[in-house]
């Protein structure tokens, strides 16, 4: 099983822009909106270089969806990105009508996903956003682990699906440790690390401190299974439901609230299929706070070390395969 390296720390935002970017000397069809944020979430790279389909229509997320909708409806190929409490949760009606009821084709990115966006504080925290737009009938959820993955995700938004996809990103530079030779396939999960006592199954850029932590545990005598699910809608039941199987214990990790991610994806095919132990990192029911990016990992628990603790406490409490 490979041993993933960090090439460099490197935000998803970036990654981001570079997917729109290259989706878009691809496809002729696609078209650029923005919502007075450009730069801040990667779409300034699209917009240089095809200012002639690029909009801005201001601080006005509502009528960018809505002009979204109008361009899918005429052949277009619509990427409308900002920050993800907006983009997923201020927009969320819209993005419901027009975008999901008709099934249309409009790739929507959130940004600053997460608590690690830091002193922006709880207002610009995406800590909901997964749960919100993985209820929303026909809508795909994307949560790449890293840049790299980021520039896939957009690419496999654009050419794996007909319908409306989320892709959840953030803002701080985050280990940049997958390459483009691996696969992306949406709705199959990365099998990252094999291991037979426990499976940690990780989402986005909780995917790193997840490896950190499965190297911790090795330490200690525990082989953890990493798996990473960049896509969360549709999820994967088969990779799943074997590792259930196999290792008897799961610890699902994820920048978002425990409710209604990740975790509950996984919990509802755990329960349905092969019912073992299931445990939590996340956020736990609460709004996040103003602090540094790596103070505010710390304190929720968020970083590999804490992921480690849990993992260890959950094969040691005796749960069996």
């Amino acid at each position: 099983m490979a041993r993933y390296s960090n090439k460099g720390d490197k935000a998803t935002k970036l990654g981001f822009g570079e997917g729109v970017l290259e989706t878009g000397k691809r496809n002729h069809a696609v078209i650029g909106i923005g919502a007075d944020i450009t730069a801040s979430v990667g779409m300034n790279l699209f917009a240089d270089a095809f200012p002639e389909r690029f909009i801005s229509l201001g601080i006005a997320e509502q009528n960018c969806v809505g002009v979204a909708a109008g361009l899918a409806l005429a052949g277009k190929l619509p990427v409308f990105a900002t920050y993800g409490v907006f983009s997923a949760l201020r927009a969320t009606d819209q993005i419901r009508v027009s975008i999901c009821y008709n099934n249309l084709h409009v790739i929507i990115g959130g940004a600053h996903a997460g608590i690690s966006v830091g002193p922006d504080g709880a207002t610009h925290q995406a800590l909901e956003d997964i749960a919100v737009m993985r209820v929303l009938p026909n809508m795909t959820v994307l949560s790449p682990c890293d840049a790299t993955q980021a520039k896939l995700a957009v690419i496999a938004a654009a050419e794996q699906v007909n319908g409306p996809v989320y892709v959840r990103f953030g803002r701080e530079p985050v280990p940049d440790f997958t390459s483009e030779d691996m696969d992306f396939l949406i709705g199959k999960g990365q099998l990252l690390r094999q291991g037979n006592d426990l499976t940690i199954i990780a989402t986005g850029h909780l995917t790193w401190e997840v490896l950190q932590a499965a190297r911790m545990l090795e330490e200690r005598g525990i082989q953890a299974r990493v798996i990473n699910l960049h896509t969360i809608k549709p999820i994967d039941q088969e990779i799943i439901i074997r590792a259930a199987r196999e290792t008897g214990l799961l610890l699902t990790a994820e920048e978002h609230q425990i409710n209604g991610g990740l975790g509950g994806a996984v919990a509802e095919v755990v329960v349905k299929h092969h019912p073992v132990p299931v445990d939590f990192i996340g956020i736990h029911d609460r709004f996040g706070e103003s602090g540094k990016p790596e103070e505010l990992m710390e304190k929720y628990g968020l970083k590999a070390r804490a992921i480690a603790e849990k993992a260890l406490k959950m094969v040691e409490g005796g749960a069996s395969k």
